[in-house]
């Protein structure tokens, strides 16, 4: 996908990033939180089914494409209703700061 092909992206997907905060007992509390809802094109990749923790679990890989954003990064995540994609790398399309490229993964399927 490059510039000339911003129409294709017709998901509405929020943007989230992990936050933490002190449980009062040593440890820390895990929370996501909303960082912006952005138009986006999903592309799934490939699937598969793992046995994990005596069950089976299912991922399937995408590529998400949005309007470049310099913030976006591994360790965020994309949620559509839900649905939620974890980043796993980020690559700007051309080097244009155009098109941001996410490869996520959708887990448990």
């Amino acid at each position: 996908m490059n510039s000339d092909r911003i129409g294709s992206l017709r998901h509405r997907v929020i943007i989230e990033a992990l936050q933490t905060a002190p449980d009062g007992g040593g440890g820390v509390t895990e929370s996501w939180a909303e960082i912006d809802t952005v138009w986006a094109g999903i592309s799934p990749r490939a699937g598969r089914e793992i046995v994990q923790a005596d069950r089976i679990t299912g991922t399937l890989t995408h590529e998400i494409f949005i309007r470049y954003r310099a913030d976006v990064r591994p360790a965020m995540r994309f949620r559509k209703g839900q649905r939620v994609f974890h980043i796993q790398a980020c690559e700007d399309v051309d080097e244009r700061s155009a098109i941001l490229k996410c490869l996520c993964e959708e887990r448990d399927l």
